[in-house]
This record gives structure tokens, C-alpha cells and sequence, in this order.
């Protein structure tokens, strides 16, 4: 326990007890989810969750907002001066994650698709996801807003863009993770590539459309 201890003192609290909650709902699902399981992963007791949060309920919402922050924040825009090149950017991170050093984007992805299937049930869940489903649309529109205005993309609208891209990104990964299809994300980028991307993008040779 001692080097848990440590950890948790030398990281941001919420961090540590977010990070065991993706192990726990990783081997026990969410309906049999219980607090002890995830201060077992902490090796700590369910005490020290207890006095951060009232209840799992309200730890699942603090959880969904944590990783919503991990992919919403994870693309560094400064990087990309090309609309382009930014906007395929962000459609790779999606459907591939960001890099992380344990516990990888399909195993949060697992989780995070799960609790997406449970929000049916529970508004609070539900608005929050809906958040972050409209801040990535919102991303992408954003780009493709930007290239339209640089006359690198055609006159499309964006608004439908970012929602169709949105969209099929969202399907490639459950495809994956519920049917196991593994090459769904890749097949998705590629129709993503040839039948959107390939269509928004202005010819380089005739200039602006």
C-alpha cells in the first residue's frame, strides 16, 4: 500500500482515482460496479473515493467528464497551420486515440462506449456525453469552417459535415469494440478519405471553388 500511498501524494487525486475507475469498470462493467472495486485498484480504501465523491453515481460524472477532457484537449492546434492537415489529424485521434502510457485508447474506448449505452438512462450521463459529442463535432466544424474561408475546401456545410464525420467515427469504434471487427477504424478512415475528404478538398490545380 505504501507505494500507492506515495503516488496519490505526489499526483492529482482525482487523476489517480479516475484512472483505477477505467481498470475497475474495465473488469467489472458498470452495472456491477461497486466502490470498493475501485479502491482496490488503488489499493487504498473506498473511504478516500467516499470523500471525494457522493456516491458512484456522482463519480461516474466527474469520470465522463475526465475523459471527455483526455480527447477533447489532446490535439495540439498551434501544431497545424493547414486545415488539411489538422482536420485528418483530429479524425485519426478519435478513432485512434491519443498515445497513453497504461491502459490504451481501445481499452478506454471499451469503457467509455459502455457508459455512452448506459446514458439512455440517466440525464445527467446523458448531457454530459452530449457535451462532448458536440465540442468533437464542434472541432471539426471548426476546421472545415477554416478551410472553407482559406479556399481549401469547397463551400460545403459544415455544420452537416462535422455531424456526418462525428458520426461515422462513432460507428467505426463501437463496430469494433461490440462486433469486433478490428479493422473498422482503419476501414472507417478510408471511407472517410475517399468519399468525404477526397470531395471537400479543392483541387489544388484549379483554385478555389
Amino acid at each position: 500500500m505504501g507505494s500507492t500511498e506515495e503516488t496519490v501524494g505526489s499526483k492529482d487525486t482525482r487523476e489517480v482515482i479516475m484512472e483505477a475507475t477505467f481498470r475497475a469498470l474495465s473488469e467489472h462493467g458498470y452495472s456491477d460496479l461497486r466502490m470498493r472495486d475501485i479502491g482496490e485498484e488503488m489499493e487504498l480504501t473506498r473511504q478516500v473515493i467516499h470523500y471525494h465523491f457522493d456516491g458512484k453515481r456522482d463519480l461516474m460524472s466527474s469520470f465522463l467528464e475526465y475523459v471527455a477532457e483526455q480527447y477533447e484537449g489532446a490535439i495540439d492546434v498551434e501544431e497545424y497551420d493547414d486545415p488539411r492537415a489538422e482536420l485528418e489529424a483530429r479524425i485519426e485521434q478519435c478513432l485512434f486515440g491519443p498515445g497513453f502510457d497504461e491502459f490504451g485508447h481501445w481499452e478506454r474506448m471499451k469503457v467509455y462506449h459502455e457508459l455512452f449505452a448506459h446514458a439512455q438512462n440517466d440525464e445527467e450521463h446523458q448531457a454530459i456525453l452530449d457535451e462532448h459529442y458536440d465540442a468533437i463535432k464542434d472541432s471539426i466544424v471548426r476546421v472545415v469552417e477554416d478551410g472553407i474561408e482559406a479556399g481549401v475546401f469547397r463551400d460545403v456545410d459544415a455544420e452537416r459535415m462535422g455531424q456526418f464525420i462525428t458520426d461515422a467515427i462513432h460507428v467505426g469504434r463501437e463496430r469494433r469494440l461490440s462486433l469486433g471487427h478490428d479493422d473498422a477504424p482503419e476501414e472507417t478512415q478510408a471511407a472517410i478519405e475517399a468519399f468525404v475528404l477526397d470531395s471537400l478538398y479543392v483541387d489544388d490545380e484549379s483554385g478555389p471553388a
